[in-house]
């Protein structure tokens, strides 16, 4: 698996990390798991923990469990992510996405560790007419992106050299995602129906990874002041939702496989527990100046996950790529039954 990460050449510094690993906060989500694989391929030590070992709603002997692991830097991908359930349980969102973010940002300041901690496009409401940067004045619509800015507070009070990044739009070959969700529908539903008015920056979890251990390495090695604050990084590019999955949908097609019917709707058609920004687009270009990272453009980096996701192996009878159903078997069930999708991303 290789995840390309544009650099601007006059900023690409090579830098090393030291023995000590890498402590990644958070086992399974999906860029996690890009984490660990990254990580692995580039023989960088590192320490994956899960919501048993490090549980940020009961945060009692954190301390210690880092200490022990004495890592070069954090990054914290750990987080509470249900949107919607996220309406019904503020009280355990804040503990999670609040309160555990800044034990960490304490536990890491403390240690003297540079710590990356990840935020969300939920920030935002929606209503300006072009993509947000990192000067914007944040409005979240919903429980969940309160939380997360709650967080970005509390972990930049808890420690002041600490990186925040907000993702947008994020899928990956791991874990519930839109892309996976609508290889899933293609086997499922003859009609899929997909909000057409909500745009925003898909970005391929593995692209962003490599992006943040790039930020790390240069945490823990170059002085740590420029890599503090706020950051966006997202895939190059905009679209809809509903042509998200109309490119999905074109790719599977190219690759020989039959695909649903695609209907576009609005917002009010498909409503849900949480509000959800019409406009959740990120200005990149503050990380690109900082780090001299640009992320590819997403229909490149869909193309690569695709290649993953479905390979190029001859159809079946039933027009299904071979081994189709078997890399897709463990998708979340959150849509089942449902030919709208409105995604939690």
């Amino acid at each position: 698996m290789t995840a390309r990460v544009w650099v601007c050449s006059l900023l690409n510094i090579e830098v090393k990390m030291t023995d000590r690993p890498i402590l990644i906060a958070g086992r399974n989500g999906q860029l996690a798991m890009c984490l660990r694989d990254l990580a692995a391929m580039r023989g960088l030590p590192a320490v994956a923990l899960g919501h048993r070992e490090l549980d940020l709603e009961n945060r009692e002997g954190i301390d210690k469990l880092i200490a022990s692991i004495a890592p070069s830097a954090i990054i914290n991908t750990a987080a509470y992510t249900a949107v919607d359930r996220a309406e019904s349980e503020a009280a355990k969102v804040f503990s999670i996405n609040r309160d555990g973010a800044a034990t960490l940002a304490n536990v890491a300041w403390q240690m003297n560790v540079p710590l990356i901690h990840l935020s969300t496009d939920y920030v935002f409401d929606g209503a300006k007419p072009d993509a947000y940067d990192e000067s914007d004045i944040p409005a979240p619509l919903n429980v969940y992106g309160a939380s997360k800015l709650a967080g970005e507070a509390a972990v930049l009070a808890a420690h002041p050299l600490a990186t925040v990044i907000r993702c947008s739009w994020l899928y990956s070959l791991y874990s519930c995602n839109f892309v996976r969700t609508m290889l899933r529908l293609c086997e499922t539903q003859p009609i899929v129906r997909v909000v057409r008015d909500q745009h925003g920056n898909p970005t391929y979890a593995y692209d962003l990874a490599e992006a943040i251990l790039q930020i790390a390495e240069r945490s823990v090695t170059v002085d740590r002041r420029a890599a503090a604050g706020i950051f966006h990084l997202a895939g190059q590019g905009e679209t809809s939702w509903h042509d998200f999955a109309k490119a999905i949908f074109d790719e599977i097609s190219r690759r020989g496989a039959r695909v649903p019917a695609l209907e576009a709707i609005t917002t009010e058609e498909f409503p849900t527990a949480a509000r959800r920004p019409r406009n959740s687009r990120l200005d990149s270009s503050k990380a690109e100046r900082v780090f001299g990272i640009r992320l590819p453009p997403w229909r490149h980096s869909l193309e690569a996950c695709l290649d993953q996701l479905v390979g190029e192996g001859e159809t079946d009878v039933e027009g299904n790529r071979a081994g189709w159903r078997q890399r897709n078997a463990p998708l979340s069930d959150h849509a089942r039954g449902q030919q709208a999708v409105a995604p939690d991303l």
